[in-house]
């Protein structure tokens, strides 16, 4: 009768340590995931990308000028306008003297109000009246004229660019009635007489005064404070101290209205 090889316990357990050795070689690590296998992270949608674009421009547009605007009720701060840091930059200069409107020849600003905006102590920013007929005027062909009210020009000044054109009046409307929220008349007024510009690199009444009739703001009296409001329509091509018939003429009306201003400039004293 023929009789079972022994098999040896010490090559018996060397075969299953191989085979166990095999078996763990083949397997996959545990914790570790193939490369194939990693999840990629999706892209932003475009979606996305546009709610972030937006919400970036609404607070560029609207929160920044918002924020200015409650930093310009300290009297302290002296703002400056676009046109002031553009002339800088490019190397001509801008020059300014600053002056309270308390310590200007109160003329001055009735003059101001009556040849810009005769309204300015009555609406919120915005003359709907004249901006609704150049709005029919433009619709019709016809030829328009300007419905900026002062706080429509001191946005303007402050947050926007000079040349003209639908998305800058579209933008100076809802800068014009957050300005009037924020900002009391007297300090709209103030701030606007200081940036505007009289001629080329003159910015600010004082300076403007000191440059044509060799005086401060201080000093004005009816005729030359007429003479630079019917100036700043046009500041490069008008000169207060050599004023054509035509501005003469409008400087006289100027003066007419301004002395009879006295009911529609209470919101500046």
């Amino acid at each position: 009768m023929a009789t079972k090889p022994k098999i040896n316990s010490k090559a018996k357990g060397k075969a299953k340590t191989g085979k166990n050795a095999s078996s763990a070689s083949t397997s996959k690590p545990k914790g570790k995931k193939p490369e194939a296998a990693k999840i990629k992270k999706p892209r932003r949608s475009l979606k996305q990308f546009a709610i972030r674009f937006v919400a970036a421009f609404v607070v560029l547009i609207f929160l920044v000028p918002a924020f200015l605007l409650f930093l310009y009720r300290f009297e302290f701060v002296h703002p400056v306008s676009t046109l002031m840091v553009k002339e800088s930059l490019i190397g001509h200069g801008a020059k300014r003297e600053w002056i309270a409107i308390d310590d200007m020849a109160p003329v001055l600003y009735q003059s101001v109000l009556s040849s810009e905006d005769g309204k300015f102590c009555s609406h919120s920013g915005v003359d709907w009246e004249a901006l609704n007929k150049v709005i029919e005027d433009a619709i019709d062909g016809e030829k328009t004229r300007g419905a900026s009210t002062i706080t429509m020009q001191l946005v303007k000044n402050l947050f926007l660019w000079p040349n003209r054109s639908f998305i800058r009046k579209g933008l100076e409307v809802p800068y014009a009635m957050m300005a009037e929220l924020i900002l009391p008349k007297k300090r709209i007024m103030e701030i606007y007489l200081n940036i505007a510009e009289w001629d080329k690199g003159i910015f600010g009444v004082e300076l403007a005064a000191q440059k044509y009739f060799n005086r401060s703001a201080a000093k004005l009296g009816p005729r030359y404070s007429s003479l630079l409001a019917v100036t700043l329509p046009n500041p490069k091509q008008r000169n207060a101290a050599k004023p054509t018939r035509s501005m003469d003429r409008v400087a006289r009306i100027v003066q007419r209205r301004a002395k009879a201003s006295g009911a529609y400039v209470q919101c500046l004293k």
